[in-house]
């Protein structure tokens, strides 16, 4: 007998029992109107507020007094419309959300061809923090959604000093957010000084040759670039920057190329879950990428962007809530990138005359 997944993906079939038995949505053209958005949002939110499952991440512990009720839903379509409900304007510590953003950054900055050679782009299968993974993969870096390519993503960064460099990532991830972003300090000090691990992967690929400035200090930008504050409301706009081909919807900054946002988006689906990123396409059919804290971020091509944010996490460190309640919005709002229906017959083509 096949084992039953009790992954939220997994269940998420069973909570989307009565949305199937909706008329379909395709995903095509822009996202649906304003009042089904704002409603069906609303209802995602009172449809797994009450989930408990999960738990907090504790091994940061600054992020292990976070409230575990607190949960958060915002899209923002790619003409600037804004939806949220729940605790859509919560601070909290962006973490790994931030390595698709900083990988956008540096595409634009050293080309598609280069970043692929120099960080790989393909999934691990492997926890986001594996060590093995290193080991094992011939490129070593595997992709920059993992623990070891987002730390020799940000070691490609440029700058005179390490102030210039974090001042690159601080403003660029700005840009895609549309505010000024700063850092939450106490999250920022208690990394670092738990930060063994992540040290120890970038004197690994410092070994293979696959670090590109000072591993200590690259580490420390991208503990620091972890600890930028968002809300989902931010994270909303950082996707839906993403989803409008580089264009921040609020303030019409272009913030990358085409061709780079392009490529960041095919590395969200293919490794933005990590080794649950088949299961998620599977499932939700978007690019999205999850962080410890509970945020999780989802790229509409062309429509917008969609941000959870909930702190209990599942064993493979990615929101329960913000799983469920992506999951549940996909499949409403026609926004599987995945979906389709047959083409209409074209109308036959009359013979041509015989001649006599």
């Amino acid at each position: 007998m096949m084992a039953t997944s009790t992954t939220p993906l997994g269940q998420a079939a069973g909570a989307l029992s009565a949305a199937a038995a909706q008329t379909p949505r395709i995903s095509t053209g822009t996202l649906p109107e304003a009042d089904l958005v704002i409603r069906l949002l609303d209802e995602a939110h009172a449809r797994f507020a009450g989930v408990e499952d999960g738990a907090v991440a504790d091994y940061i512990p600054a992020l292990a007094s976070s409230d575990p009720a607190q949960f958060g839903l915002s899209i923002v379509g790619v003409h600037g419309a804004r939806h949220s409900v729940g605790d859509a304007g919560v601070a909290f510590t962006i973490q790994s959300i931030s390595k698709p953003f900083v990988f956008a950054l540096m595409a634009n900055e050293l080309g598609h061809e280069k970043v692929r050679e120099l960080l790989g782009v393909n999934n691990s299968g492997l926890p986001f923090d594996s060590v093995l993974a290193v080991e094992l993969n011939p490129g070593r870096t595997a992709n920059p959604m993992v623990n070891a390519g987002a730390i020799a993503t940000t070691s490609l960064v440029p700058g005179a000093d390490a102030a210039a460099k974090w001042e690159f990532v601080r403003a660029g991830l700005s840009r895609f957010a549309g505010r000024e972003l700063a850092v939450d300090e106490e999250v920022y000090a208690s990394e670092s000084h738990s930060n063994a691990r992540n040290e120890g992967i970038a004197r690994l690929l410092e070994g293979y040759g696959r670090i590109y400035s000072d591993p200590i200090e690259a580490t420390d930008i991208y503990t620091r670039q972890c600890s930028l504050l968002v809300t989902t409301e931010d994270l909303a706009v950082m996707s839906a920057t993403l989803a409008d081909g580089g264009v921040n919807p609020i303030t019409q900054e272009r913030v990358i190329d085409e061709d780079s946002c392009k490529r960041t988006l095919a590395v969200l689906a293919t490794a933005g879950l990590y080794e649950r990123s088949g299961e998620w396409l599977y499932e939700v059919g978007l690019p999205a990428k999850s962080g410890v804290s509970g945020g999780i971020i989802t790229v509409i091509p062309g429509k917008g962007g969609l941000a959870s944010f909930s702190p209990p996490l599942d064993d493979a460190g990615n929101s329960v809530r913000g799983t469920l309640a992506t999951a549940y919005l996909s499949t409403t709002l026609g926004l599987n990138v995945f979906a389709s229906q047959p083409v209409p017959a074209a109308p036959p083509v009359p013979a041509a005359p015989v001649s006599p």
